[in-house]
């Protein structure tokens, strides 16, 4: 029967005529029921029995599958791109993540948020929000040392773009001659305005990741823990609400700033498959 439990599990289910996304052990069960495979299983059973092959069908994540074999020049730019977060750098030279994360509404509640209480009573929540618009933030993570610099706008575009690197160009001491942004390919980055702007200002070094090469820029790895530590809970009455709330929030993640894990071996299954680099 195991071989049958395998079988359902490598099939998508939607290619069988049934209604779903991914499998897990009650549809499994259900479906082996159907099929006539067996008179009876519980999802329990077919559990154990995809843990045994090392089967978990209801998980998934995003990968891409190119059309045609990457060039060589795709697995070079990452290579280089990598080796930006481990090498040593010099004292005047600083390596900063930049990105945005778009659309962050205050989401204004009609009766205010209660917090815990005892005994056994959560956070309890209204669950009506109102629209006020949204704020997009600007951000720059170190990969080295965790700090993160922040601010937020109304609007992203390359007026709001550059205001950002002006941020940035006040904020990091002038010592630090030199500032490797690693950012991805939207016109907020390279667009003739910040072009333009980066030309006027030697310091700033841009280097942009492939296509489908967002992985490689550490920032996202802090926007990721924004909406789990930081704005579970979005209440905020207005923009500027929001806004105000957003420099304690940096603040406190800069008093206990950390580095993620990263180094040239996290991503050795990319890089693998790279025929230029293996050989």
């Amino acid at each position: 029967m195991a071989i049958y439990v395998v079988r359902l599990a490598c099939e998508r289910p939607d290619l069988l005529g049934r209604s779903l996304s991914p499998w897990d052990g009650h549809e499994l069960a259900r479906q082996l029921i159907a099929e006539a495979i067996v008179e009876d299983i519980s999802a329990s059973t077919v559990r154990r029995i995809l843990a045994a092959h090392q089967l978990q069908p209801w998980r998934h994540h995003r990968w891409l599958h190119p059309k045609h074999p990457r060039a060589a020049g795709f697995y070079a730019t990452v290579a280089e791109r990598i080796e930006l977060y481990p090498r040593p750098l010099r004292d005047d030279e600083r390596v900063l993540s930049l990105d945005e994360k778009t659309s962050l509404p205050p989401r204004p509640r009609p009766s205010p948020t209660l917090p815990a209480q005892p005994p056994n009573r959560p956070n309890r929540l209204e669950p009506a929000d109102k629209r006020a618009g949204a704020l997009n933030l600007f951000a720059a993570f170190d990969p080295r040392s965790g700090q993160l610099y922040g601010q937020c706008d109304d609007r992203k575009r390359q007026a709001e773009g550059s205001a950002f690197l002006e941020h940035l160009d006040r904020e990091i001491p002038e010592p630090i001659q030199t500032m490797h942004l690693v950012c991805d390919n939207v016109s907020t980055h390279h667009g003739q305005d910040v072009t333009r702007w980066i030309a006027n200002h030697p310091r700033f070094v841009v280097h942009f990741p492939p296509v489908h090469g967002s992985w490689m820029n550490q920032v996202e790895q802090w926007f990721s823990s924004l909406p789990r530590k930081r704005w579970r809970i979005v209440d905020f009455s207005t923009k500027d609400h929001r806004r105000v709330k957003l420099e304690p929030c940096i603040c406190a993640w800069n008093q206990q700033a950390h580095p993620f894990n990263w180094s040239v071996t996290s991503v050795a299954k990319v890089m693998a498959e790279a025929p230029a680099l293996a050989a």
